[in-house]
């Protein structure tokens, strides 16, 4: 039977998953995703994202790739995988694509989005997807640091302990704080990630806004590549994996 490559965006509610990829114990994106995908093929599916999400890490626009023998109209394909898995997955969309494409290597550039905001944002309904930073510097300090990631760098001074990059040489093609209602917006867009790099990052930028000459002082962090002077990692639930542009 002639196999179909089909390309699925999806987006999920990161709070009870331990990340995008299947583990040997705890509930994953993918796991649950996949296992939803056995029941309605009735064989096991192996699916491919643009990108892994920690722990806790939400998206709205998470793309994934898989390759199926039902031959069914798009719109119902969304609705029949929705149908297979829990209410904090959802398929927002689902296109057949030739079998060259792949969702992680096809991949130019992706987008993260990191909200937080100060007490007068922060309530019930946006707090398991916002931070709490109890003093907000000035916009116009968080975008001078935010600045400086623009281009093609070495990012150690972000790079998490136990990533296994091979190089950690990025291009951050746009990196920029806006406020979206009451909520402050980081948001980048990138070649690719390394592991809790934007994390780290926004920690850095809240850490080093605070000084009087904080964007220099974030600049010299970046080219030092000492992960010793980057600020906390922030913590996961304000992180979207947003977008993946092809």
């Amino acid at each position: 039977m002639k196999s179909l490559r089909l390309k699925i965006v999806l987006s999920y509610i990161g709070t009870d998953f331990y990340g995008w990829q299947i583990q040997n114990k705890g509930r994953t994106v993918q796991g649950v995703l996949e296992e939803g995908l056995a029941r309605m093929h009735k064989h096991s599916v192996r699916v491919v994202a643009a990108g892994r999400t920690d722990s806790g890490v939400h998206a709205n626009g998470q793309v994934c790739h898989f390759d199926t023998e039902l031959d069914i109209p798009e719109k119902k394909f969304k609705m029949a995988i929705n149908s297979f898995i829990p209410n904090d997955i959802s398929i927002t969309s689902c296109v057949y694509v030739g079998g060259d494409f792949h969702a992680r290597f096809s991949a130019k550039r992706r987008v993260y989005k990191y909200y937080f905001t100060d007490d007068l944002g922060y309530n019930i309904f946006n707090s398991q997807f916002c931070v709490l930073v109890k003093t907000l510097p000035e916009i116009e300090v968080l975008n001078a640091c935010a600045r400086n990631l623009e281009g093609i760098h070495d990012f150690t001074t972000f790079t998490c302990v136990g990533d296994k990059s091979k190089s950690r040489v990025r291009e951050v093609y746009s990196a920029v704080i806006y406020r979206e209602g009451n909520l402050m917006v980081f948001k980048i867009e990138g070649s690719a990630f390394l592991w809790k790099m934007v994390r780290s990052i926004v920690g850095t930028i809240l850490k080093y806004s605070s000084m009087e000459s904080g964007a220099a002082e974030f600049k010299k962090a970046l080219e030092s590549k000492d992960r010793t002077l980057a600020g906390t990692t922030a913590p996961a639930k304000g992180l979207f994996f947003h977008k993946v542009y092809y």
